[in-house]
């Protein structure tokens, strides 16, 4: 499947990314909207064959907010991880 996106607008100090997973489909969903907004700028969805790294990691990053141990500095580092995964990916 192919990376499908809305053109985001990227703005780092300005925007706030989510990452979700979609196990049906196999692929990272990435929003994005302006910080202290719940309007959503972009989506894009990048299946797994495409980065299979970068849905390794959201999984990861989601398995760690399920964790009974949760660590919010663990939580930070890998969603920044993630950030730098998608940076480089949209490249």
């Amino acid at each position: 499947m192919p990376f499908t996106s809305i053109k985001p607008k990227y703005l780092p100090m300005k925007n706030t990314r989510l990452f979700a997973i979609d196990p049906q489909t196999e692929e990272t969903i990435l929003s994005e909207s302006e910080k202290g907004s719940n309007k959503v700028i972009s989506v894009a969805r990048i299946h797994r064959s495409q980065n299979a790294l970068l849905y390794d990691a959201v999984n990861l990053l989601t398995a760690i907010t399920k964790d009974p141990n949760f660590d919010s500095n663990v939580f930070k580092a890998m969603d920044k991880v993630c950030e730098l995964m998608v940076q480089k990916h949209l490249k």
